[in-house]
């Protein structure tokens, strides 16, 4: 009989197995300029540590280059430590941050005009250069950029005009692709690599860790909403949040019990049983939705929804939990569950 093994240990061997099996939307190392490190990268290539070796290399001099496959299989030419970085989404922002880094240049939150609230006190007095995905090109020139991490950006106008500012601006995300590989694929592209597998592996150790102290609510039917103006929405089991769930070893009402990363239509009244489950958290983005939601909690059909006779709902800020994600909102979507479910 094997050993049982820590949870500690078994997130790390995760975190290991996920790098051996990071697709080509991950920023993978596919050369290097001048950098000491070039002629292992490039021998390695085809082993699944290659990318760990890259990321882990010694520091190179100033000028050096690498060159990077972004989200999209594009091979871009980017600085091998770069100083003045802009973020066009709150994802690469979270990255950036949580690798210790400090951006030259970020954009508001989803649904903001504001940087999002949970990462405010570490964006101070840090230029925004638009709204999410909506770069205002003279900002970002201000910003002087030598790196764009351009997010999901699909607009091939908006990229064409970034890589006038700088040819190193990088799509870090695919529709498909969950927050931990996009933020692999940031570690990599900021050399760092190494750093963002330990902060994975950090992160699935304290999800176990959360998961197994919810005492009666341990493996709990979370139902986890964005409420719009026009109705709610619930999250399928890949977005953000579920998956943070998931982590937690809580599981999704059997209505809910989807794969996928998005969220559905917003559902009539008719429909609104399909929010129910142990525990709901609902989140809002807009004052329009926040509206909507306080004027249905006055009617019977919400009312009689499980979760709230039980009162077993809890309010999120919707720009943590109705995100694509990175490490600090995963953390604090984690306090957030633990303190509601812990507490009873």
């Amino acid at each position: 009989m094997s050993t049982p093994q820590s949870p500690l240990h078994l997130a790390r061997r995760r975190a290991v197995q996920a790098v051996a099996a990071t697709g080509a939307a991950t920023l993978l190392l596919v050369g290097c300029g001048s950098s000491g490190s070039s002629d292992k990268a490039s021998s390695d290539k085809g082993s699944p540590s290659a990318a760990t070796t890259a990321g882990a290399s010694t520091a190179p001099a100033a000028g050096d280059k690498r060159t990077v496959k972004d989200a999209t299989g594009t091979a871009v030419e980017i600085p091998a430590e770069p100083k003045r970085i802009v973020t066009l989404t709150q994802e690469d922002l979270d990255a950036v941050l949580a690798l210790g880094l400090k951006p030259a240049g970020i954009t508001n939150g989803q649904g903001l005009n504001e940087p999002p609230a949970y990462l405010k006190d570490k964006v101070q007095g840090i230029p925004v250069v638009g709204n999410l995905l909506q770069p205002v090109m003279d900002k970002v020139i201000a910003a002087k950029p030598d790196l764009i991490l351009a997010g999901d950006m699909q607009d091939q106008q908006v990229l064409k005009q970034l890589r006038e500012i700088t040819p190193a601006t990088l799509v870090t995300m695919a529709p498909t692709d969950d927050w931990k590989l996009s933020f692999r694929g940031i570690g990599n592209a900021l050399n760092k690599l190494e750093q963002a597998n330990k902060v994975i592996a950090d992160y699935d150790a304290k999800a176990v860790k959360a998961g197994g102290e919810l005492g009666a609510n341990k493996g709990a039917a979370v139902s986890i909403v964005r409420w719009n103006p026009t109705g709610p929405s619930w999250m399928e089991k890949k977005q953000f949040a579920s998956g943070v769930a998931l982590d937690m070893g809580l599981t999704r009402p059997k209505a809910q019990d989807k794969d996928g990363n998005a969220h559905t239509p917003a559902l009539s009244l008719e429909k609104i049983n399909e929010i129910d489950g142990d525990w709901l958290f609902l989140s809002t983005l807009t004052d329009d939705g926040k509206a909507a939601l306080k004027d249905v909690q006055s009617k019977p059909a919400y009312q009689e929804l499980g979760a709230v006779k039980n009162n077993h709902t809890v309010t999120v800020d919707g720009s943590v939990w109705s995100t694509r994600g990175g490490p600090l909102a995963a953390d604090a979507v984690i306090g957030d569950i633990g303190k509601a479910l812990a507490a009873k």
